[in-house]
């Protein structure tokens, strides 16, 4: 390979990973709006926002895939623990509001 096309292959990789930036934070926003359905299920079925089983189970998906698909799990783990810790904030947003509101 020489220059130019290193030049190239950067600018296209760069390019491929700014496309996939904004599908993930695409992603992150659609997983983050289900925040409203769980919280009013939790609610319902007298559940608390903070649910230890659940985040237990997420840790253990997300170690098995990390290690089917080759990705360093620590740093997966870390990626997840910010999605859940997102998730809880927007459902605790939406409980704070919903009691803000009934009074």
């Amino acid at each position: 390979m020489d220059r130019a096309e290193a030049l190239q292959l950067l600018e296209e990789s760069r390019k491929k990973i700014d496309i996939l930036d904004e599908d993930i934070i695409k992603l992150i926003k659609e997983r983050t709006s289900l925040a409203s359905d769980i919280l009013k299920a939790k609610l319902v079925l007298g559940m608390e926002i903070h649910d230890p089983e659940r985040e237990e189970f997420i840790h253990h998906k997300i170690r098995d895939i990390a290690v089917e698909q080759g990705i360093d799990e620590d740093s997966l783990t870390q990626i997840i623990m910010i999605l859940t810790d997102l998730s809880k904030k927007e459902q605790q947003k939406i409980q704070g509001g919903k009691a803000h509101g009934k009074h």
